[in-house]
């Protein structure tokens, strides 16, 4: 068993203790309704419940941010510099990263009825089709990406929104609205890096 983990639980373990009190001791406290004290108990733990979704979204998407720095390590324009040794020390050290990294894994589930599913199965199609097209025209990806930004927000960032992304989105659990804005704009910024390289 990895000891940071059983360190880390740990400390989530007790910090929760801290935060959330016994049930035993919660009863015990007023004068009120079993059945009050209980629903006040359990509006407490649902509350640290939510705290725990949004700290972990958070870790996945640190996570996700340092698997793109790393693929963007990769294939920056400096290693096309290097000599076949160094470039080779340099690529094993990336993917020894990478490996470290993937050994974390931290999923949120999201509740969705059968709509929701087929929703968002067609927004990563949308997304996946968008991210093959750039290898063979940057300029109409980007501006496809843009239409997209545009279809999840209510400012327009440029050009048009596409409709059938919006209906699509709409479609979606507002988790996974959040989730498609966020990919989209990393999407977006990674296509402002990559015009700057093309311009350099």
């Amino acid at each position: 068993m990895d000891v940071d983990s059983v360190i880390a639980s740990s400390s989530v373990i007790t910090t929760t203790a801290v935060l959330l009190p016994k049930v035993e001791d919660n009863i015990l406290m007023d004068n009120k309704r079993p059945k009050e004290k209980l629903i006040e108990l359990l509006d407490l733990i649902e509350s640290q419940v939510e705290k725990l979704r949004r700290d972990a979204v958070q870790l996945e998407e640190s996570r996700d941010h340092l698997l793109t720095a790393l693929d963007s390590i990769k294939h920056t324009d400096l290693m096309a510099d290097l000599e076949g040794n160094d470039a080779d020390d340099v690529v094993r050290y990336v993917d020894r990263i990478v490996n470290r990294c993937h050994t974390v894994d931290v999923r949120v589930l999201t509740q969705r009825d059968q709509e929701q599913e087929e929703a968002l199965s067609q927004i990563n199609r949308l997304i996946d089709g968008l991210v093959m097209d750039l290898r063979n025209d940057h300029q109409a990806a980007k501006q496809r990406c843009i239409s997209y930004v545009n279809a999840c927000s209510s400012i327009m960032v440029d050009g048009i929104m596409d409709k059938k992304f919006e209906s699509a989105l709409l479609g979606c659990t507002i988790d996974d609205q959040k989730r498609v804005k966020k990919r989209l704009q990393g999407l977006l910024n990674y296509f402002e890096r990559l015009g700057i390289q093309m311009l350099d």
